[in-house]
């Protein structure tokens, strides 16, 4: 007697949760009755994922940073491979975090359970070794960018380009004055979104140079207003504590619990920490700098290894320097506010952004939720009652 199928999605941070939370929406509507568990936030949460752990312990980045966090991290890992291979799930999809879930998909392909990696790991920027531990994990490889396909088919690794989910979430047509009018902003005024980072550690590195960077173009712009969209309530308290620690509190701040696409659209320019936030800000055309700031250690450990000059996604896609990337040494409140304030004045380099970002947007609007099911679907083995046989056989495969 057949039973509903079970897949399986582990996403580690915001950016994989609002890749997958499509995908998840997907396979609810296509796969009636289908149990879809794993590791996600509230996005994939909402539209229907069981999250049996929180997706923040794994939201950590750079060596230093992921350090502290490794105990737990790896915890986590070791109770999740046994709970799936003793009661396998039907498909695995692990969204990006590929730290953590490449060797969970090895261990659990070697079992006979379907794998999916659902986001390249950046073996086109660094570690390009990885692309063997991909072809060992992984029964398919969704790619978000048309450049990775060949990487991939180079390698032996089934691929499928299926676009990025942001492209088909913006407006095909933002509107920055009506995006002002929701936000009750003047129409006139030089507004600039400050996007500081999702994670706490990266808040650590960028509230302050963000505080001080408003707090000079604020001295040298009549009327300009900062927008600060925040993606959690402890990452908010972080900037506020800024603005105080910073004697910014005169300074016109709008501190908003998400929004982060609205602000974006009625700011004239953002400054973006490096990540997924600058390629929604491409996705939306809308003109930005690009900045990011890591412990020195982890530069010295990161920055010799990487392959491009770029390290802003809208550059990696285009490559070239569309937009300014001004890090660590160099990302100085001096030099970030002249920055903004040039591309502000210039109207000229304003629009060969935007028409950069537009050849991007076309690019990678491909209903990325529609494809990736369609691609992942097929993938699902036989979900008719598991055998006592077989579920003995997954029990004894159990790692110490």
């Amino acid at each position: 007697m057949d039973r509903p199928a079970r897949v399986a999605l582990v996403a580690g941070e915001p950016s994989g949760d609002g890749i997958a939370a499509p995908l998840v929406a997907q396979l609810r509507e296509r796969l009636p009755g289908a149990q879809l568990f794993g590791i996600g936030g509230p996005l994939m949460q909402g539209q229907g994922l069981d999250s049996w752990y929180p997706m923040d312990v794994l939201s950590v980045r750079g060596y230093v940073e992921a350090a502290r966090s490794v105990p737990r991290i790896l915890a986590i890992r070791r109770e999740l491979k046994a709970r799936l291979l003793a009661e396998p799930p039907d498909l695995f999809i692990g969204v990006d975090a590929p730290d953590f879930n490449l060797r969970l998909e090895e261990a659990l392909r070697a079992s006979g359970t379907p794998t999916v990696h659902y986001v390249s790991p950046s073996i086109w920027a660094w570690r390009g070794e990885r692309i063997g531990q991909v072809r060992r994990s992984a029964d398919k490889v969704l790619a978000l960018f048309p450049m990775e396909v060949p990487l991939y088919q180079k390698a032996g690794v089934e691929v499928e380009f299926v676009g990025h989910p942001l492209a088909d979430e913006v407006p095909e047509h933002p509107d920055r004055d009506a995006a002002r009018e929701q936000m009750r902003l003047p129409l006139d005024a030089p507004v600039f979104a400050l996007l500081p980072g999702s994670r706490q550690g990266e808040l650590e590195q960028h509230a302050a140079l963000f505080v001080e960077t408003a707090k000079l173009l604020a001295s040298q712009m009549q009327g300009a207003r900062f927008l600060v969209p925040l993606t959690s309530r402890a990452t908010r308290l972080q900037f506020e504590q800024a603005i105080y620690s910073g004697g910014a509190t005169q300074v016109p701040f709008t501190v908003l619990f998400g929004h982060a696409q609205l602000a974006m659209m009625a700011a004239d320019v953002s400054l973006v920490a490096s990540g997924t936030a600058t390629l929604e800000c491409a996705l939306l055309r809308r003109p930005m700098v690009v900045t990011y700031r890591v412990p020195r250690l982890t530069y010295r450990i990161m920055w010799p290894r990487r392959y491009l000059p770029w390290i802003a996604l809208p550059n990696v896609l285009s490559e070239r320097f569309v937009v300014p990337e001004i890090l660590q040494d160099d990302a100085t409140a001096p030099n970030l506010a002249q920055a903004l304030a040039n591309l502000l004045r210039d109207k000229e380099v304003r629009s060969r952004q935007v028409s950069a970002f537009e050849r991007l947007y076309r690019e990678l609007r491909q209903d990325a939720a529609r494809r990736a099911a369609d691609a992942v679907i097929p993938l699902l083995r036989p979900h008719g009652t598991a055998s006592q046989a077989s579920t003995h056989s997954a029990v004894a495969r159990l790692s110490p």
